[in-house]
């Protein structure tokens, strides 16, 4: 049977702090995704820099080696030496496993944010107590902080991104009939 929660304050409260808890883990998920995928492009992009400046570097040295040309010799030692600089500079910064971070920590907080959803369906079934509900409230809440304390950290420009991604292209929300095509026949509503 379904509960009529904005008739108890007591359950309207809890139903809007279970709704306020949804919205920002479904932001916050939302923008490890695109984190993840700033970084991925990122060290694509690395990756492909790398391979350019050591195909340039090695041309040059095939060229020394058959013109001996001062000129080849200048190019050569630029374009080694920028491949060093790129090098070292992704050493220690690598985005492939940042990316990878940003992926797991978006797939946890999908499962959390799947967790309150379910628990705002069931604040609407009259044979589930408050303290049942607080109980998997609270034990959520320490889900989601063991989870923040090892995330890598986001910026605004992914959280911009986050932003349009879930108003602008609707990123969470289905229309019915969406969701009618990926059901059997006996599950659509629009039938």
């Amino acid at each position: 049977m379904a509960r009529s929660i904005q008739a108890d304050t007591e359950w309207y409260a809890f139903e809007s702090q279970i709704r306020e808890l949804y919205g920002r883990v479904a932001y916050t998920h939302k923008t490890h995704e695109k984190m993840a995928e700033r970084k991925a492009a990122l060290q694509h992009s690395i990756k492909l820099i790398q391979i350019v400046l050591s195909a340039i570097s090695a041309t040059g040295a095939v060229s020394v080696l058959v013109t001996d040309a001062a000129w080849a010799k200048v190019v050569t030692v630029l374009f080694a030496t920028a491949t060093l600089v790129v090098s070292a500079y992704v050493k220690d910064l690598d985005p492939g496993a940042l990316a990878q971070k940003h992926r797991q920590i978006a797939a946890d907080l999908w499962n959390i944010r799947e967790a309150y959803l379910s628990l705002l369906t069931d604040l609407r079934d009259e044979a589930q107590s408050l303290e049942d509900l607080k109980g998997r409230r609270d034990d959520m809440q320490n889900r989601l902080h063991a989870l923040y304390k090892s995330a890598p950290h986001t910026d605004g420009a992914a959280y911009m991104k986050a932003q349009y991604a879930l108003q602008k292209n609707e990123d969470l929300t289905f229309s019915e009939k969406e969701i009618d095509a990926f059901l059997p026949k006996p599950l659509k509503r629009g039938k």
